[in-house]
């Protein structure tokens, strides 16, 4: 049998100091939390090759006296708790006491500190976990702690390092947490002599500002929640601002910066149906509440936690933000590109110009001749359809959802064709037009220029004016963001209309898709599909959603496997269903490229204010973008 022995202060060390200081960037992180628990007002941190060669950390702090110097780098010594108790209520960012003597166990390690009542500071040089005798030294208040060489002395840790730009970034990341956690102090970050970071005591929305720039700050938005002795507080970005990771979700307990799966999952379902699918938000929140409400000690790096009621965290995350969403503007606005040619200044044509805008828009009216009803429209399309489906067609004008649900879709819209430009008879000259309407009858002309709510252009958006701008609408994200509020309010409530074939149509699907619809059966018949067993690899359709009459059953049942077995989850997941009713509201929705008669796009439009959130379809995609007359007159070079 091996022998059993005790380990040597310094092999504890270096297996302490392998859990943690894995990098450069855990030395900055650990020696920061220090000199914010002594606490400084400033700290300055400068590094050298990425951390490897040189870390000095400066802070203005309560200083450590000379006679504890040694005591400070001693394993398992701390100030900040006394007790086992005291772990289920810790107040300070550090609390093991392990952290400096794991550092200088691997590293070249000076410890320079002068207390505020002490005359002259006291030096600590302690190498490879060997300390050298204690000296006096000159230096202002505060503590100076050098780490130099790090692993010098357990050279497989070194290999494991990466080039010197990679452990900057780790670096660097390591002091923008600690600093939007702490935007009272003072940061500074110099790297191989350059100044990386200057960052003055601010807020935390102009922390952001000064780390991730103007654009990202100006975005944000504000929130603050109390329940009982927990308080969340902080912003988060509109879905314009996203990303293609999470690393852009800062979360901070306590000034302490934190990892939580249940919370981030919270955020992203607060942000369910404003982002595309593989975009995360990004989001600043602060967490405040009584350090017996959470456990830290559960991790060697201390960035996970354990909270004593998780649920109610995660409630009052998600009801925050869901409530904050309902309450706010989040239209795209998107920034316009530099205009490259330069304009020519018609400020004096400006009146002449509004003019000549109205008459085109009654010369263009009047050219796309008088405007079908919608009975006309929908005979039309029945005309279209098989003798047995026209019945359900009908009936599908008259339920209370948008009368776009029934139009056709490309090549089956019956209208006639745009005119050509030859046949077009040129626009009336704008003013000797709105001169003769206004002789003739003044408050008729001023009725008769009125334009239209929208226009739609190129068969694919709607142009309409704003009391801000000009708005551009996705008339197919629109109409789909609405669809799909009606579908699931019918869902919902179990109003949701089928339509029932004369004879069942049979469906062939691989034996893996044939499974995954006979075990969904039940989440199919609450969105109106209903489906059974054939035999073999075969399924009947008996009836499905009425809103999508104008689809072969057979398509509609193909979409919705593809839905089934991208998410892959059990039929009552919350994401399967939503996936469903996504895919419903898309195919019934107006295509990219469908025309719209101005009743359609009147319809369309009363209905957006109507559906929850309007400003995004389903899928995340915006269905508006607005442009500012401050922006348009910028690229007009009028301002």
């Amino acid at each position: 049998m091996p022998v059993i022995r005790q380990l040597p202060p310094s092999v504890v060390n270096k297996i302490a100091a392998g859990e943690v200081i894995e990098r450069p960037a855990s030395v900055v992180k650990e020696l920061v939390e220090n000199s914010l628990d002594a606490g400084a007002s400033r700290i300055d941190v400068t590094v050298e090759r990425g951390g490897i060669e040189l870390i000095r950390v400066v802070d203005d702090g309560c200083g450590v006296a000379a006679q504890q110097l040694e005591l400070a780098l001693a394993s398992h010594a701390t100030s900040k708790i006394t007790d086992a108790d005291d772990l289920f209520r810790v107040a300070t960012l550090g609390f093991r006491g392990e952290a400096l003597a794991s550092i200088a166990a691997v590293s070249r390690l000076t410890f320079r500190s002068r207390p505020a009542d002490c005359p002259a500071a006291a030096e600590l040089e302690v190498v490879g976990g060997a300390a050298e005798p204690l000296r006096p030294a000159g230096a202002p208040c505060g503590t100076t702690v050098e780490v130099r060489n790090l692993f010098f002395n357990t050279p497989v840790r070194q290999k494991f390092l990466r080039s010197t730009q990679t452990e900057m970034g780790h670096l660097a990341e390591a002091v923008a947490r600690l600093a939007l956690a702490h935007p009272r102090v003072h940061f500074t970050l110099a790297h191989g002599g350059r100044l990386i970071h200057d960052l003055p005591p601010s807020d935390a929305r102009q922390r952001v500002a000064a780390l991730f720039g103007a654009e990202l700050a100006d975005s944000l938005i504000a929130v603050d929640s109390q329940d009982d002795q927990v308080r969340l507080f902080g912003d988060v970005a509109a879905p314009a601002q996203s990303r293609p990771n999470n690393r852009m979700q800062y979360l901070f307990l306590n000034g302490r910066f934190i990892r939580d799966r249940s919370l981030q999952h919270a955020l992203g379902e607060a942000y369910r149906g404003l982002l595309l699918t593989g975009r995360f938000p990004i989001c600043f929140l602060y967490l405040q509440m009584p350090p017996s409400y959470v456990d830290v000690n559960v991790h060697p790096t201390k960035l996970e936690v354990r909270f004593q009621d998780g649920g109610r965290i995660y409630s009052q995350l998600l009801g925050a933000l869901r409530t904050k969403f309902l309450s706010t503007d989040l239209v795209a606005r998107p920034a316009l590109p530099a205009f490259g040619s330069a304009a020519s200044d018609a400020s004096g044509e400006a009146a002449g110009a509004a003019a000549q805008q109205s008459s085109l828009w009654e010369w263009a009216m009047r050219q796309a001749g008088p405007a079908r009803s919608e009975e006309g429209f929908a005979g039309d399309y029945l005309a279209g359809l098989p003798f047995e489906r026209r019945t359900d067609a009908l009936q599908l004008h008259r339920i209370d959802l948008p009368p776009l649900v029934g139009r056709p879709r490309g090549s089956g819209d019956s209208r006639p064709p745009l005119p050509r430009a030859e046949d077009v008879a040129e626009p009336p000259d704008a003013t000797s037009a709105l001169d003769h309407l206004a002789r003739a009858d003044p408050a008729h002309a001023a009725q008769s220029i009125r334009p239209p709510r929208a226009l739609q252009i190129h068969n694919r958006y709607l142009v309409a004016e704003t009391a801000d701008g000009l708005e551009v609408i996705d008339q197919h994200a629109l109409h789909e963001r609405i669809l799909y509020e009606a579908l699931r309010e019918r869902v919902t409530s179990g109003l949701v209309e089928s339509q029932r074939l004369l004879a069942p149509e049979p469906v062939d699907l691989p034996a893996s898709e044939t499974a995954a619809v006979l075990e969904n059966r039940d989440a199919l018949a609450r969105l109106g599909m209903e489906v059974e067993a054939f035999g073999g690899e075969t399924v009947l359709v008996l009836s499905y959603p009425a809103m999508l009459a104008n689809l072969p059953p057979g398509e509609v049942l193909r979409s919705v496997v593809d839905e089934l077995l991208h998410e892959g989850k059990r039929p009552e997941s919350r994401d399967v269903f939503d996936a469903l009713l996504h895919m419903i509201a898309c195919k019934a929705a107006v295509k990219y490229g469908d025309r719209l008669t101005p009743q359609e796009i009147e319809a369309l439009l009363e209905r957006r204010e109507l559906a929850q959130d309007h400003h995004h379809c389903p899928h995340g995609r915006p269905t508006a973008l607005v442009f500012t007359r401050e922006q348009l007159d910028r690229q007009f070079k009028r301002i």
